[in-house]
């Protein structure tokens, strides 16, 4: 049993002339007395919590930063009226800062054999699963001095996807496909792509792609035009180390790492390629693979909700033999990695000739926007140290992408707003280049 706010009033109210008025000890007493009779009866008549029946409903996903209601249902099967406060608690990060006590706490008054419902807001603040922890309720009697208290179990899970805010560049991406397809005869000649018909020379034709039979069965010289082939096969490696934890713009580049990757696989899938995901450190933490072209953006986006940083440094070995294993004939592998010189120069230099001998390898890091807006800083001395920090920060970046281009390796690095674009460029230009 409870006491509410308003009997601990009282029974100060009565219990203070105790020590100070002994002549009137009887009817203090009485006072007393009657306030306990009156909190007795009000615990009484306030309805069990126990036997209250609780489930749940409502939306089990949601993506990261819109909102997600989930319904919890109140059966009142005892012969007393329910009035009661409700407190349903989710994990802090369910909500923006601030906003818990308003979301989570609800009234309610739910009258014999009958139900009540109440939804519960969240807006998640991180990606993941967010599971529901405990619902407690405070059941008053009718005076509302006193009230029974318990708590329920009522399990549910909330996956919070990525957001996918990159998807606004999908519908020029896909002009530019189709506008690519429309101009293969321009675009795509030469070995490894699907041969698609012929036209007449023009100068300037690659004279390899001459077809001497059908030029010598006709006036003009008739080369062979081409179309980018279908059904190739893209590899998505996530490296999940210690360095796709460094924040940029207030997320870890992780999160950059997977919007740029949900839109190169949306991309991909449209122009009826395969795509298959990797996440590693040095232990496989997500694998899609063998979905078809509808169900490849679902499967992936489910796999990387629970994804984070882990604080290890990555097996660049473990990594590459884990592409091969997924990758066994040809493909294109993108690697979201750092372009940092230690990490590239002691872990993924050593094998990346593993890759490149058989598969065409992008290569995309995330840029932290910060550094050039440091090497632009000038005013007093400790500007300037700033950006001759930061210009030297990205020079080593330009010699590590300029390392991995002499290997055979495209080089895509950009802030988190534009990795994502600049990625399906890179993409549709190899595409045009015929080296898909």
């Amino acid at each position: 049993m409870a006491l509410t706010g308003r009997a601990a009033l009282l029974a100060a109210l009565g219990s203070v002339p105790v020590g100070v008025l002994e002549p009137g000890w009887t009817g203090i007493l009485a006072v007393n007395g009657s306030l306990a009779l009156a909190c007795a009866c009000d615990y009484a008549l306030a309805a069990p919590v126990r036997r209250l029946l609780l489930t749940r409903s409502g939306d089990s996903s949601v993506r990261l930063g819109d909102t997600a209601d989930v319904t919890l249902t109140i059966t009142n099967p005892s012969r007393r009226l329910l009035r009661a406060r409700l407190r349903d608690a989710w994990p802090p990060s369910s909500w923006q800062a601030g906003t818990e006590i308003e979301a989570s706490r609800h009234r309610l008054s739910v009258p014999p054999g009958e139900r009540r419902r109440v939804t519960t807001r969240l807006r998640p603040t991180r990606r993941g699963d967010r599971q529901a922890d405990r619902v407690t309720i405070r059941s008053y009697g009718p005076l509302g001095l006193v009230a029974r208290q318990g708590s329920h179990k009522v399990p549910w899970t909330v996956r919070v996807l990525p957001p996918f805010t990159s998807r606004k560049h999908l519908p020029s991406r896909l002009a530019r496909l189709r506008e690519l397809d429309g101009r293969t005869s321009l675009l795509t000649r030469g070995e490894g792509t699907e041969f698609d018909s012929l036209r007449e020379y023009v100068p300037g034709d690659d004279t390899r792609s001459i077809d001497w039979r059908a030029t010598a069965r006709q006036s003009a010289v008739a080369v062979r035009t081409w179309r980018p082939e279908r059904d190739r096969h893209i590899l998505l490696v996530l490296d999940t180390g210690r360095t796709s934890a460094g924040r940029v713009d207030d997320a870890p580049r992780l999160d950059a790492s997977l919007d740029a990757a949900l839109l190169l696989a949306a991309l991909a899938s449209r122009a009826g390629d395969r795509v298959a995901l990797l996440a590693y450190d040095r232990r496989v933490r997500a694998l899609v693979q063998g979905r078809s072209a509808g169900d490849v953006l679902p499967s992936l986006v489910n796999a990387m909700a629970g994804l984070e940083p882990e604080l290890v440094e990555t097996d660049a070995r473990g990594l590459t033999a884990g592409a091969l294993r997924t990758a066994p004939r040809r493909s294109l592998i993108v690697l979201f990695t750092t372009l940092d010189a230690a990490p590239v120069e002691q872990g993924l230099l050593p094998v990346l000739p593993q890759l490149t001998r058989r598969h065409t390898v992008l290569i995309a890091s995330v840029a932290d926007p910060g550094i050039a807006r440091m090497a632009q800083a000038r005013g007093d001395v400790e500007s300037v140290y700033e950006a001759a920090a930061a210009a030297q920060t990205q020079g080593e970046r330009r010699r590590t992408a300029e390392q991995l281009r002499r290997h055979g390796v495209t080089v895509v690095d950009a802030t988190p707003e534009d990795l994502a674009p600049a990625l399906a460029d890179a993409y549709l230009a190899l595409k045009a280049a015929g080296r898909l």
